[in-house]
């Protein structure tokens, strides 16, 4: 790590030129506490780094700012541009830097999931797709377009209706095939063969290449009714007239250019929000939004974050993408994407003709969602608590804890984070209580932020599960391990009678804060509250069903069956690698460094919780 000066006039130049490789890699920029403000890309570390110094009165606000609040520089090298890329994608969505520009997308969006390759596949609604070898197509707007489109394939074509993965054994066929809604393969009724057939026909219409769905069913139709076979010719016939009707009703928008995404960027007072319209076979089949949070930067810089983190996790990626904006390092990315699509992906800004008028559809759609979310936005919400719960800074991440235990037994803790009022997935936490506490919740509580706070800097906002003992002990542990940086901590208590307002603890007030009912600010805290509780509350379920017995070294990351059997059988017993030096642990083989350090940090934290219990 590099210690950068105070004041960037003296900052000694050569001295970055001496240390700063002239490879690709990925860099950080660090506060005073160490944490990350901001994560960044390079083909050329020194040049890039130095750049930001060299070029320090022509840059905008947001780099003028990020350069006053960065006292560290940390960089990684990479043996080429693709892996930086990852890296920084990866980095970002870890450290959520204060001067990154985000993607917030806190929908999860369905997808219809067709496992192709069995033999007899059913249609099913998922929220998460898998590189599985099945087919995935969405992703649908809302679940109720989801649902009606998987009613519709259910009118026209007769998969099976069954949920389980693999076909049940029936002696007769369920009352799905007696209302002619099923092929009825349970029984066996059909050939794999056949069934095929129609599992290739409702590939073509989720694909929207309908054109081809409905030449296969006319052909079909005439063969079996030169084989005499007119009940079959009949429902085909029906299929056909169903599929005409749907296509009807979808807008053709692009005959001519197939499958492709349309992106178009909106800007205004400091948001970014990107309108992505999916166009398949020429139709506009859905369109998805997503939400930038970055605190300044150009429309390039927003589009160029929202191509490196949205792309990269996409299991279906078309052929063609067409932006509003131009950015940089547009042929890098085009190559990173294309490998991560499996194929040649081509990324243009049109200019003209066709596709220059989806690109202003899309923007026209950006700039009229933006103008709603600004509308609704989170920014008051999250200024207003600032003012109400009385605290320091603006709490843009806010993080709520719980405990779930029966009388000490199997206890949990859970961790859910909200930034700028909206759910992270990516931030929640599970916790195994490791002390051998009793039935004791401040002692678990304290645990809990003890592990976390050591993971890691301290969120903007703590938001307590509990009264004002559970607020007391955070309060402890967090002026611990946050002497200078003390995050913002509030508790909250359901009323102790029905009716009874929810009571909320303020950590440098005596009696409970009042808000009346419906308070935004109440609310969100009600709902970090009960998203905490519900995360632990079913954890806990979970471990209780599966009837787990856990080990410490279970809950440290990157310790899984076979390097727990090697530190074992190294040591001997859980007390000698709990007491054991980090060089100790590393000499273990299949035991690296850094692995080591998170053994020797986890027990440390247990140990130095278990003697501050007893000094109290």
């Amino acid at each position: 790590m590099i210690e950068l000066s105070e004041n960037k006039q003296s900052l000694h130049f050569e001295a970055l030129r001496s240390q700063l490789p002239e490879e690709p890699g990925v860099y950080l920029f660090k506060d005073s506490s160490g944490a990350v403000v901001y994560v960044g890309k390079a083909k050329n570390l020194k040049k890039r780094v130095l750049s930001y110094y060299r070029q320090a009165e022509r840059a905008p606000q947001k780099t003028l700012l990020m350069i006053q609040k960065a006292r560290f520089l940390e960089y990684i090298i990479t043996s080429n541009e693709k892996e930086a890329f990852i890296l920084e994608s990866n980095l970002i969505k870890k450290h959520l830097p204060r001067y990154n520009i985000i993607l917030r997308d806190d929908k999860q969006y369905p997808w219809l999931r067709l496992a192709a390759e069995e033999d007899y596949p059913n249609l099913t609604i998922v929220r998460k797709p898998h590189k599985d070898g099945a087919l995935y197509f969405g992703p649908f707007s809302s679940a109720g377009s989801v649902r009606s489109t998987v009613k519709l394939i259910d009118r026209i074509f007769n998969l099976r209706k069954c949920r389980s993965h693999t076909l049940p054994n029936r002696s007769r066929p369920c009352i799905n095939f007696q209302l002619g809604r099923c092929l009825g393969p349970c029984s066996g009724g059909i050939p794999p063969s056949t069934y095929k057939e129609v599992v290739e026909q409702v590939r073509l219409f989720l694909e929207g290449r309908r054109m081809e769905l409905m030449k296969s069913l006319k052909k079909n139709m005439e063969t079996a009714a030169q084989n005499l076979d007119f009940e079959k010719a009949a429902a085909i016939r029906d299929q056909i007239k169903s599929v005409e009707r749907t296509i009807e009703k979808q807008h053709v928008v692009a005959p001519r250019m197939g499958d492709q995404d349309v992106i178009g960027l909106a800007r205004q007072n400091g948001a970014f929000l990107v309108a992505l319209l999916m166009v398949r076979g020429g139709y506009l089949t859905g369109s998805r939004e997503f939400l930038l949070k970055s605190r300044g930067g150009s429309a390039k810089d927003a589009l160029e974050a929202f191509l490196k983190q949205h792309y990269p996790g996409e299991p279906v990626i078309p052929k063609h993408i067409l932006i509003s904006e131009a950015v940089g390092d547009l042929r890098a990315i085009g190559e990173w994407i294309s490998d991560a699509a499996g194929r040649r992906v081509l990324i243009e800004k049109p200019s003209r003709g066709e596709k220059l008028r989806l690109i202003k559809i899309a923007v026209a759609n950006a700039e009229n969602l933006l103008k709603n979310r600004l509308e609704s936005s989170g920014e008051d919400l999250i200024r207003s608590a600032q003012s109400v719960l009385l605290l320091d800074k603006i709490p843009r991440t806010m993080e709520g804890i719980d405990i779930s235990n029966i009388s000490g037994e199997m206890a949990v803790g859970a961790m859910v984070t909200f930034v700028d009022g909206l759910p992270h997935k990516q931030g929640y936490r599970n916790y195994r209580i490791k002390g051998d506490v009793g039935v004791d919740d401040y002692a678990m509580m304290a645990e809990l932020v003890t592990r976390r706070l050591s993971a890691g800097p301290p969120p903007d906002l703590f938001v307590v599960d509990g009264g004002k003992g559970h607020l007391r002990t955070v309060k402890k542990v967090a002026d611990r391990f946050c002497p200078e940086n003390a995050p913002g901590l509030v508790s909250i208590a359901k009323g102790k009678k029905i009716g009874e307002m929810d009571r909320i603890y303020l950590h440098n007030r005596k009696n409970p804060l009042t808000l009346r009912e419906g308070h935004p600010v109440l609310l969100l805290l009600m709902r970090i509250r009960d998203e905490a509780h519900r995360r632990a509350v079913g954890y806990h379920r979970k471990l209780r069903a599966r009837g787990i017995k856990l080990s410490d070294l279970d809950c440290i990351p990157g310790i899984g069956p076979k390097r727990k059997r090697l530190l074992m059988n190294h040591f001997g017993s859980l007390e000698a690698i709990a007491g054991a030096e980090t060089e100790e642990l590393a000499k273990v083989p299949g035991i690296s460094t850094t692995t080591a350090k998170e053994i020797f940090r986890f027990f440390g934290g247990i140990i130095g919780l278990t003697q501050q219990n007893e000094l109290c």
